[in-house]
């Protein structure tokens, strides 16, 4: 009981914690936001102390924002800082908790708006790109500052630095938990995107250590794009971005076999694929069709797609790829976009073309230190028959930082060479 009880709470905990600093920040404010974590933290204890040996409750969801509330409204006793306002923010606490007490298979709906409000704040433009990220993890997303460190390959005193910085730079700009307006509100949305679309290929592909998918951010992104998508401020970008998140999404059971290897896109089992995650994938891809601008999240959604509708690596129609690989590169001018299209114009047009870009993009590119571009040459290399030429690409490759998973790919790619790793 008791193990079954910490793996629920763990689960809860990751799953509403964002919710219980959302709701709490929209009552005392963004500048209580370490008086709110601390609030939703102590609920966890609680909960662990607890769960193991009363059992856990029958609404689990609901005993969680009740407890946050009992705590909250000690808070307030404590504190005579809240005085002028003690009577006002007890009266939403209570009534508010109440009301996700009663519903809690309605929790989702009825928090969302407060969650909308928590992901757009820790995107303020005060903030830098990394502190809007890892802000976002901590208070909307339950990660801590191990994990998040952990993700963006750096030590928790930085992030924990970087987290009290960020709080502070919140208070010195008075930002307010409402959502921004008119222009300033486009600018914003535009820095969410941007940061749940980081976060997802934080996880997606990860830079060091021995996995190469982290799940639980890969889940977490697809979740904010969701919530952002399904909410008042959605635009077609917003729908863009959740698509191509759950077409990437629903590959994940069969991008790695079950000793954590990369498995190759034209050698997976595609039947792993996820069924759901692909129609909710074209599902949001019909709505970001309703805007007049193209963005990039739409150009790499529609790439996504055309993967997910075919059922065998045969079927994939690489002509539309590469015709969408070419407007993306329109739209983004960016060497990652460049070498991935490579890989098009060697299916459509052969090896010949495709060494032909990649000679171009190796004169001119700011790529000398990403572990893809030689693993690239080496594939192509190894297509043509040069096999001396393919391992000294793969051993250059090899060379550079990637996860252990994808240093195991490119020795077995060497090893399909007929060369000893």
């Amino acid at each position: 009981m008791t193990a079954d009880a910490h793996r629920l709470v763990d689960h809860l905990f990751r799953e509403r914690s964002g919710q219980m600093v959302a709701w709490l920040t929209r009552i005392f404010g963004p500048a209580h936001l370490d008086l709110v974590e601390e609030v939703v933290q102590d609920t966890l204890v609680k909960a662990l102390q607890q769960w193991p040996f009363t059992g856990v409750p029958q609404n689990p969801a609901g005993w969680l924002f009740q407890v946050a509330r009992n705590g909250a409204l000690d808070v307030l006793r404590r504190r005579s800082s809240f005085r002028d306002r003690a009577d006002t923010i007890a009266r939403e606490l209570t009534r508010s908790a109440e009301r996700l007490q009663r519903h809690d298979w309605r929790i989702d709906d009825l928090i969302q708006d407060d969650e909308v409000q928590m992901i757009f704040l820790c995107c303020h433009p005060a903030l830098s790109r990394d502190a809007q990220a890892a802000l976002s993890l901590k208070t909307v997303g339950g990660f801590s500052v191990q994990e998040i460190a952990r993700a963006f390959l750096t030590s928790d005193t930085t992030v924990a630095q970087r987290l009290v910085r960020a709080k502070r730079q919140l208070r010195a700009a008075n930002a307010t938990f409402e959502l921004p307006s008119g222009e300033d509100l486009g600018l914003r949305l535009e820095a969410v995107l941007e940061v749940i679309y980081l976060l997802f290929n934080e996880g997606y592909a990860a830079r060091d250590g021995d996995a190469l998918v982290r799940d639980d951010m890969c889940r977490e992104a697809l979740r904010l794009a969701r919530v952002v998508a399904a909410s008042a401020v959605a635009t077609p970008a917003a729908h863009a971005l959740t698509a191509l998140l759950a077409f990437q999404s629903a590959r994940l059971p069969a991008r790695v076999d079950d000793e954590g290897d990369v498995v190759l896109l034209d050698e997976q089992d595609r039947s792993r694929w996820d069924a759901r995650l692909i129609a909710m994938g074209f599902a949001h891809l019909e709505r970001s069709a309703a805007g007049a601008v193209m963005t990039p999240y739409h150009v790499q959604a529609a790439i996504a797609a055309a993967h997910a509708r075919a059922t065998a690596p045969g079927d994939t129609p690489w002509p539309t790829i590469l015709r969408l690989y070419d407007d993306l590169l329109a739209l983004q001018p960016s060497p990652v976009v460049a070498l991935n299209r490579i890989v098009a114009i060697w299916k459509v047009r052969g090896l010949d073309s495709a060494e032909h870009e990649l000679q171009a993009l190796e004169d001119t590119t700011r790529l000398n230190t990403y572990y893809l571009l030689p693993a690239v040459k080496g594939r192509l290399l190894a297509a043509r028959g040069e096999v001396e030429r393919a391992r000294e690409a793969f051993d250059a490759a090899l060379q550079l930082p990637c996860s252990e998973p994808e240093k195991r790919l490119l020795r077995r790619l060497r090893e399909r060479l007929g060369c000893r790793v």
